[in-house]
């Protein structure tokens, strides 16, 4: 797989001219724990995040302004977004080319879809409870396409070893799908280890999407290249985008 400084492209079986993938916390100006490219406008310097922003469109190449979401864990889905609306939604579908979509993670799950076709391109912000409440599915069932025929990959996020959670989220997940407590490991504090990944490839094939790539990166372990909320509280946000040229 390609990989420079900036970003780590998708690498799944996409059509020609699908872009898509996830930044590095490398190129930006932003300092402490925001250091170096944050694009999300949490608690840093908002002249910074803005800088990181441009430098982000140059170092992606990308063909205009990201349309940004203000993310709250839902499973609010927003169909062919316009740069500058920052509508509330953890999920976006374009079906325009030159549109970029765009999350933004620091150990949530980011999952990028595209048409066989590459027609059609969405991305969805996915922790655990965007995960528990549909998020996914809710964007699947908004795409024009049948499932069988949607490519997904799996974005950096918290691995299992890293991410302990209380028996509440289990239950939440069990609630669901009993199926879903093969993705908890109970570990020696009567806590569970979550598999983000393993639940976001379950709830992706019940709902008929065969065709997932990803998910071998871990944000907590590898500070060097990945903000982790988890690992650090306050810090910066990595971007996930798509887009067709």
């Amino acid at each position: 797989m390609i990989m420079d400084e900036s970003w780590i492209p998708a690498d799944w079986p996409a059509p020609e001219g699908v872009i898509a993938g996830t930044t590095l916390r490398y190129g930006g100006v932003s300092s402490g724990s925001f250091g170096s490219l944050n694009l999300g406008a949490c608690d840093d310097d908002a002249d910074a995040v803005c800088e990181n922003r441009s430098r982000f469109r140059s170092l992606c190449d990308l063909p205009a302004e990201p349309c940004w979401l203000r993310q709250v864990h839902g499973n609010q889905v927003v169909i062919d977004p316009a740069p500058g609306e920052a509508l509330q939604a953890d999920a976006a579908i374009t079906r325009q080319s030159a549109v970029v979509c765009v999350v933004q993670t620091a150990d949530c799950l980011p999952v990028i879809f595209a048409s066989a076709d590459g027609a059609e391109l969405a991305v969805a912000h996915a922790g655990w409870r965007g995960l528990v409440r549909g998020v996914l599915e809710a964007t699947v069932r908004a795409m024009s396409m049948d499932p069988p025929d949607l490519l997904a990959w799996l974005g950096p996020a918290i691995s299992q070893s890293a991410f302990e959670v209380g028996g509440e989220v289990r239950e939440e997940f069990l609630a669901h799908d009993a199926a879903a407590g093969d993705c908890f490991a109970e570990n020696e504090r009567g806590r569970w280890q979550a598999d983000l990944y393993g639940l976001a490839r379950m709830r992706l094939s019940r709902v008929g999407v065969e065709q997932v790539s990803g998910g071998e990166y871990c944000t907590f372990n590898e500070p060097e290249r990945f903000f982790s909320y988890r690992r650090d509280g306050a810090c910066g946000r990595m971007a996930s985008f798509v887009f067709r040229r």
